[in-house]
């Protein structure tokens, strides 16, 4: 299919104008079956059509002489007997005479049936209507002729007809309503479904995955370049993303270098030592600020990451005993609580190790002389706690801000380090929640 025609068939104010297009036919439908309906249901309406009916129940004898008629439940013959000067019958042959007729016809003109189909006479007063109907039995022609006043008409026009088409115009409006308010619901739905589709996918896109683009297939013509325009501005925030990522990439890497060479020459000074133990704790200071800003740089990239089945529990014992002396140093003990059974999350290892790292050495640097940090490792994630001082309720919200700081830690950090513990958590789908434990502060991951 050619794009343009298929542009054209996709467009919503197409799609809504044959949704009314249909409930005019359905409803124009309705119209002529109710028509049809009031045709055949309503007395009096037609009264040719009634003295047709009735030839069909015309009888004969033996001899092909008409006797009667079919007493049937649509055409009671009671009816001629009951109200004799309303309604009336009678049956000639193809001469004109009477050979059959009911009580009230014995006072009718003489009428030729071979010269009108439909007659109308006055008697006494009242005005008669009549049709009459040819029947054909064995070559020879009867004319079947019937009459009804004036005033039973009227009785029945007014009395029934008038109430139920009254009736059948409510009842009509309200499903024209109905059958336009159905294809209207019914197209838009079917139409909107694209666009919900899009909604859902855009509320998924998030920095972690700024390479995702909004699908087009499907959508209305009227809304597809509001989605191009926004795929467009999905890819240049993207491309400033990835340019911010490269520059802090590229950033610590170029201040890394020269402050490892500036290291080495401090460390071989010889003179002005305390000159050189200042230097070294400044350099020190700023190689640690860029190696966390190498880590944010990385943790904040998802293609960064290698997802692989890990032992937690020996990751967490490998990480409590890498910071053992930075305890010691801090006269702080480490405890780890963990399953003696192997425990498999599916993460990347490293990122795990900075993750559980960064959050115990945070929990060293806030805990008073001579207590312990706490670490859980269970099956839906792990914890550290320390019984410091804790955040202050208004600050919690801060605490995994980007070089924000607490005022109770003991060392000159940037503020990164559980900003990193955030990224990491983020990109492994899990939970990082901080709480205060009174005493301390609580850390906790949660996997699920």
């Amino acid at each position: 299919m050619p794009f343009g025609k298929k542009r054209w068939l996709n467009s919503l104010a197409l799609k809504i104008l044959l949704a009314f297009i249909a409930g005019a036919l359905l409803s124009i439908a309705l119209l002529v079956l109710s028509g049809r309906l009031v045709k055949e249901r309503l007395p009096g309406m037609d009264l040719s059509d009634y003295t047709h009916r009735l030839a069909q129940e015309l009888q004969f004898d033996l001899r092909g002489q008409p006797t009667g008629f079919n007493n049937g439940d649509q055409y009671p013959l009671w009816i001629y007997q009951s109200i004799t000067d309303d309604v009336a019958y009678r049956v000639l042959d193809d001469e004109g005479r009477v050979v059959l007729m009911s009580p009230g016809a014995q006072h009718w003109p003489t009428l030729a049936p071979q010269v009108s189909r439909e007659f109308k006479f006055t008697l006494n007063g009242m005005i008669y209507d009549g049709a009459t109907e040819p029947y054909v039995l064995a070559g020879k022609t009867w004319w079947i002729q019937m009459v009804a006043s004036s005033r039973i008409i009227d009785f029945l026009h007014r009395g029934f007809a008038l109430p139920f088409i009254r009736f059948g115009i409510e009842l009509f409006s309200l499903v024209l309503l109905v059958v336009f308010g159905l294809c209207a619901w019914v197209t838009l739905k079917y139409s909107l479904k694209p666009l919900r589709n899009v909604s859902t996918e855009a509320a998924l896109i998030s920095p972690r995955s700024l390479d995702a683009r909004l699908q087009t297939h499907g959508v209305p013509t009227e809304i597809s370049p509001l989605i191009d325009s926004f795929n467009q501005a999905l890819a240049r925030l993207e491309k400033g993303y990835r340019n911010q990522q490269d520059f802090l990439a590229k950033a610590a890497h170029e201040l890394k270098t020269p402050l490892t060479l500036i290291r080495a020459e401090v460390e071989l000074m010889d003179q002005q030592l305390d000159a050189r133990e200042l230097l070294l704790l400044q350099v020190e200071h700023l190689a640690r600020q860029v190696q966390q800003l190498l880590l944010l740089a990385e943790a904040s990239e998802p293609l960064s990451y290698r997802f692989a089945p890990v032992d937690v529990p020996a990751i967490a014992r490998d990480c409590v005993q890498f910071l053992q002396r930075i305890a010691l140093d801090a006269q702080v003990s480490l405890t780890l609580s963990t399953a003696d059974d192997p425990l498999h999350w599916r993460a990347d290892r490293g990122a795990l190790f900075t993750l559980l790292k960064n959050l115990i050495e945070n929990a060293i640097q806030h805990s008073p002389l001579g207590t312990a940090v706490h670490i859980t490792v269970s099956e839906k994630g792990f914890t550290v706690r320390d019984v410091g001082p804790g955040v202050a309720e208004e600050e919690l919200p801060l605490l995994f801000s980007r070089f924000w700081r607490g005022a109770h830690r003991r060392d000159s950090g940037a503020g990164l380090g559980l900003a990193i513990c955030h990224e990491i958590a983020l990109a492994h789908g899990w939970t990082l929640q901080a709480e205060n434990a009174r005493p301390g502060l609580l850390l906790t991951v949660s996997t699920g």
